[in-house]
């Protein structure tokens, strides 16, 4: 059995800057034992692209369900760009392992 922690991150804005959020995030495949990690400006729609298999992504290759187990809210598209690359280095998917533990 597969337990999620669903960790959220948010980076604060001050309250007079009306900004376009963008989210990095973090995908699991219980089925496939594998993880995506992507950024998006409207995460609602990314997940449910995902798991209907839209679109050119990567996890359209396997079946199986893919649930959001870690996000992170971002200022703009550079920031979760540049988080998107630590995630995926070796240190950042080591930090991710802790939010999946099998039974």
């Amino acid at each position: 059995m597969v337990k999620f922690y669903i960790h959220s991150a948010v980076v604060r804005q001050p309250a007079d800057r009306k900004l376009l959020m963008f989210f990095v995030y973090v995908l699991f495949n219980r089925s496939k034992d594998k993880i995506y990690i992507g950024q998006t400006g409207n995460l609602e729609k990314r997940l449910e692209d995902h798991n209907l298999k839209r679109g050119n992504h990567f996890t359209a290759r396997f079946d199986g369900k893919w649930t959001l187990i870690y996000k992170e809210e971002a200022e703009n598209r550079q920031t979760a760009l540049l988080r998107e690359k630590q995630l995926k280095s070796f240190k950042g998917r080591e930090f991710l392992k802790q939010f999946i533990t099998k039974d």
